[in-house]
């Protein structure tokens, strides 16, 4: 039996995690702090993908195990250190977090929580050896989980490769359009959606390492584009239906090709506006169609110009990356 295994690799955010508890440890050892290697316990459980998460993780589990002393208190000290009250107490303290929404330190909690049922005697040195671990052990997490590294080069290439996908798209479209045939298997369109998805995911962790953003020009990107992917998946079943070919055809598969040559990130959708105006203008301008079949080509064509339309508004409306001005963005 062959197992499928990932290939060994060491990610940044394990290089994080370990530097993280080495350091806790170090520090809670050099304070003199009783149960020291908790330290390290605390800081694994706070390194998260995000600045952000990592921000909520600490202080989540702080406020958790402060109400975790405070059930210790009343449970350990106010009736006993048994193994059945450390049962009770679990049965009505889980519930607690989750109404409050700091399920997420119940773990940390419990490193606390058991520490002071050890002890046998909730003193004042052990209060503030158990917050000065907690300070340690998040400190450290956060302090090592502000370093992120960039992940902009990355969505600037899925922005390239989706901008590439969509060329190869119309192009297509525009072949068919003439031809009436094409080998074209719409790999290109499954594609699309697949990286518009990761890319989308992407952004938003990157506006999740960004304490101070709450949004992301790339996130805005990838979602004006999956806009633009739905209006692309309505087309195609027109294109296709199209019964014959009609003068008109030529006037859209041009307009597709050339807009196939231009497909960028800038905000200058407007120009391809004033050529669809054009290719309207040309369409009222050709003679009207002489049988049935040519007049619902006629009528899906014009379909395809208002979805492409739509397509382009939706581009227009968008803000845009700085683009040169040879560039003609769409």
């Amino acid at each position: 039996m062959k197992l499928n295994l990932k290939p060994y690799s060491i990610g940044y955010r394990t290089m994080k995690t370990a530097l993280g508890v080495a350091i806790a440890i170090y520090l809670a050892q050099l304070l003199q702090l009783d149960y020291y290697v908790s330290a390290g316990i605390l800081t694994i459980l706070c390194i998260q993908p995000t600045k952000k998460k990592s921000i909520r993780a600490a202080f989540s589990r702080f406020i958790a195990s402060l109400i975790g002393i405070v059930f210790a208190l009343i449970f350990f000290e106010g009736i006993a250190y048994h193994p059945i009250i450390i049962g009770v107490l679990i049965v009505l303290f889980i519930p607690l977090l989750v109404t409050l929404r700091f399920q997420d330190g119940f773990v940390s909690s419990s490193v606390i929580l058991m520490h002071i049922y050890d002890a046998k005697n909730l003193s004042f040195d052990l209060l503030t050896n158990e917050i000065a671990l907690m300070m340690v052990g998040f400190g450290t997490a956060l302090a090592v989980n502000m370093y992120m590294p960039s992940i902009e080069k990355k969505l600037e290439n899925y922005r390239y490769e989706i901008e590439g996908l969509y060329a190869s798209i119309f192009r297509e479209i525009a072949v068919y359009l003439r031809e009436r045939e094409s080998l074209w298997s719409g790999k290109e369109l499954m594609d699309a959606r697949k990286l518009l998805e990761k890319a989308k995911a992407l952004a938003y962790q990157d506006v999740e390492n960004h304490i101070t953003r709450h949004e992301n020009k790339y996130y805005h990107y990838f979602e004006m584009r999956e806009q633009q992917l739905e209006i692309i998946e309505r087309i195609l079943p027109k294109i296709t239906a199209l019964p014959v070919i009609v003068d008109q055809t030529d006037l859209v598969a041009d307009f597709l090709e050339d807009l196939s040559e231009h497909v960028h990130s800038g905000n200058t959708a407007y120009r391809y506006i004033s050529k669809l105006d054009k290719v309207k203008e040309n369409f009222a301008e050709l003679p009207l169609p002489n049988s049935h079949e040519k007049f619902l080509a006629m009528a899906e064509l014009y379909q395809v110009i208002h979805e492409m339309e739509a397509y382009l508004e939706i581009k227009q409306s968008y803000k845009g990356f700085h683009t040169r001005k040879a560039e003609v963005p769409v």
